[in-house]
């Protein structure tokens, strides 16, 4: 734990440096901002109002932690002038972005600055004593001095914490920091003009598309790919994970499945120093690794140092690898399952909501429900979505089908007013029994319509953190998954369309999905989800959807479905309704009664204050106190539903 947190810190302090820059000049700029004006759910044009809210974002983009510059540097900007909010925006119409070309033009000075005001305390005492909360709500330098004052107590902080990683030592925490810092700022600087209006034009796309909402987003053309591996959980490459140890990349993986491992070739351990001849000590290890990655069945060649036995010196190997795609599984999906009297309690995690030529969550879920259920007598199932951000919205509906028959799951209304809902159809139900959605403050967009879902039919309780992330929008991407791999070299964005519901009419936009009974977990005291995001959009309803006249599909389609669709519809039932009190009560007992527990809400807490990183109280870190509780009311649930003959049983 403590370990994750100190990572946390030093990722706070510090941003990555991006690729090379998006091949983009003004005319394109221009044109990718109209493209995502057409297709946003509330703004289809920019107003003087969105342009401040532009420029915030762009002096926002280029110095997040307000460690480059000073209040006086960014006035004109910062609260300006109608005067300069009328001539962006119309340079935006005549795509002149050299507004933003002159904030840009004053972080470079400003980055001057900052290593100069270094160089006056690099041989003076640290600050001690230096609290990682006084980092939280900057507000901007006003003076040079309180500038200085600020960064030396970051570098105070960061010694500290760079002693505190296990297994890395100090100077290495800091060359690392150090490097990522100077390939940020080397990009900023860029090596010829051009490439200088491009990293500019990336800022204004950037800054302009998060001015709509929290969610519509510009993404270079390397973020785009790490966009859709982290969607799709799956990538193109060699299937090793990487540590920049400055002198090269090491192997500390190989990936199961993945050609590396299959070819037998590599090894932990090895040291990577060029990739297809070209050296790759230096470069930043984002843009080293996309020289690993490529398409599927090409070949890369790999210069590799390897340690050998009896302090014989090092060998120097040429190892050609064909790249393969990678499916990251143990970020896919996860099943356990827990003793419990005759049977047991199936435990089922889904870290994301994916889909490809050869499988897909809902298929995944529903084997390894099918393989538990023969094996073993299953009594309950517990869906942890906990951390699980999204991904495909039909597989939420894909998911949820499993544990309903048919009836509406969401409904998407987009930004002609449009409402369309989203069905299951298909009989694939695979569990009609007990059925808890542990989820927690991470849980977002496709997982909230999973939970809520359920919930709202009365399948399920939602429990875990008292509310999810409140992300009720949905996005269209311009990368689509098919098209992996063919990145636009102009970059891509997605686009904030519409909202969300679920059957009951709710959206879980800003608010979150309630949880049914509250199951403290590591998340539940700090301040995560929608509405703490910069300019989230508003929550909404529409009319609940539990009768189903299928208004929305035209009357032919109508027609044809109106006889097999209207059998078997969902009921909302009542079934867990009478023992949702006692359930309650009972964690209630538990949690006051067990002192691990207690503990562990203590620590919560001490991380939500953000004064002090303490180690975490002994055994609690060991265990995930909020999944055994879950199992617990799992337990319950069982025990009182067996008292009720005319309940629910396993399906």
């Amino acid at each position: 734990m403590r370990s994750r947190l100190i990572l946390l810190i030093l990722l706070i302090l510090c941003q990555f440096a991006n690729a090379k820059p998006p091949q983009l000049n003004p005319h394109d700029t221009k044109v990718k901002i109209d493209e995502i004006l057409k297709a946003h759910v509330s703004f289809q044009k920019l107003s003087t109002d969105l342009v401040e809210r532009a420029l915030q974002n762009y002096i926002e983009e280029l110095d997040p932690q307000k460690t480059y510059f000073v209040e006086s540097d960014l006035t004109q900007w910062l609260t300006p002038s109608s005067e300069v909010l009328d001539k962006a925006l119309e340079g935006y119409r005549k795509e002149d972005f050299s507004t933003f070309a002159q904030i840009h033009e004053a972080m470079l000075q400003a980055v001057e600055r900052r290593y100069r005001l270094e160089k006056q305390f690099e041989n003076t005492p640290l600050p001690t004593n230096v609290q990682q909360s006084e980092f939280k709500d900057l507000k901007w330098a006003k003076t040079e001095d309180e500038l200085a004052e600020r960064l030396h107590r970051i570098m105070a902080l960061r010694m500290e914490t760079a002693e505190k990683i296990p297994d890395v030592s100090k100077e290495q925490v800091l060359q690392r920091l150090n490097k990522r810092r100077k390939n940020i700022e080397d990009e900023l600087f860029a090596s010829s003009l051009e490439e200088r209006q491009q990293v500019v034009l990336a800022y204004v796309l950037k800054a302009t598309s998060s001015a709509l909402d929290s969610q519509t987003m510009y993404f270079t053309p390397s973020e785009a790919n790490q966009f859709m591996i982290q969607v799709q959980q799956r990538l193109f490459g060699i299937g090793a994970q990487l540590r920049d140890d400055l002198n090269g990349l090491t192997i500390v993986r190989l990936l199961e499945g993945g050609p590396a491992l299959q070819g037998n070739k590599l090894k932990v351990g090895d040291r990577i120093i060029a990739v297809d001849k070209e050296p790759i000590v230096g470069l930043d290890i984002v843009e080293a690794v996309e020289l690993i990655r490529g398409p599927q069945g090409t070949a890369v060649n790999l210069t590799v140092l390897r340690e050998s036995a009896d302090n014989k010196p090092q060998e120097k190997l040429e190892i050609e690898i064909v790249r393969g795609e990678v499916v990251l599984k143990e970020t896919r999906f996860e099943t356990n399952y827990e003793p419990f009297g005759d049977g047991v309690i199936g435990v089922f995690k889904l870290f994301s909501f994916y889909q490809d030529a050869k499988t897909s969550s809902a298929s995944d879920l529903y084997n390894a429900i099918s393989a538990l259920k023969k094996e073993q007598n299953l009594k309950g199932i517990i869906l942890d979505l906990r951390g699980n951000a999204g991904g495909l919205l039909q597989q939420a509906v894909s998911v949820t089908g499993l544990f309903i028959d048919k009836g509406v799951v969401v409904s998407i209304k987009d930004n002609s007013g449009q409402t369309q809902h989203l069905r299951n159809i298909d009989t694939n139900k695979i569990w009609s029994g007990p059925l808890l959605v542990l989820t927690n403050k991470l849980s977002a967009s496709a997982s909230e319509i999973v939970a809520q879902t359920l919930q709202d039919y009365g399948r399920a309780f939602v429990v875990g953190d008292g509310e999810t992330f409140g992300k009720g929008t949905f996005q269209t991407f311009t990368l689509e998954a098919a098209n992996y791999g063919k990145v636009n070299p102009k970059g891509e964005y997605k686009v904030t369309r519409g909202r969300y519901y679920t059957v009951s009419g709710k959206s879980p936009q800003l608010v979150g999905v309630k949880a049914d009974i509250v199951i403290p977990g590591l998340y539940s005291e700090l301040e995560i989800g929608e509405k703490f995001s910069k300019f989230p959009l508003e929550t909404d309803e529409i009319s609940p959807h539990f009768e189903d006249d299928l208004a929305d599909i035209p009357p032919f389609h109508r027609f044809q479905i109106i006889r097999s669709y209207q059998h078997d519809l969902q009921p909302v039932l009542n079934t867990y309704e009478p023992f949702l009190e006692p359930l309650r009560n009972n964690v209630t007992a538990r949690i006051s009664q067990n002192k691990n527990y207690q503990n562990f809400i203590a620590f919560t807490k001490e991380i939500a204050q953000k004064d002090t990183y303490t180690d975490p109280p002994e055994n609690f870190g060991q265990n995930d106190l909020q999944l055994l509780e879950t199992v617990n009311v799992m337990k319950d649930l069982i025990f009182f539903l067996e008292q009720k003959p005319q309940a629910v049983v396993g399906g």
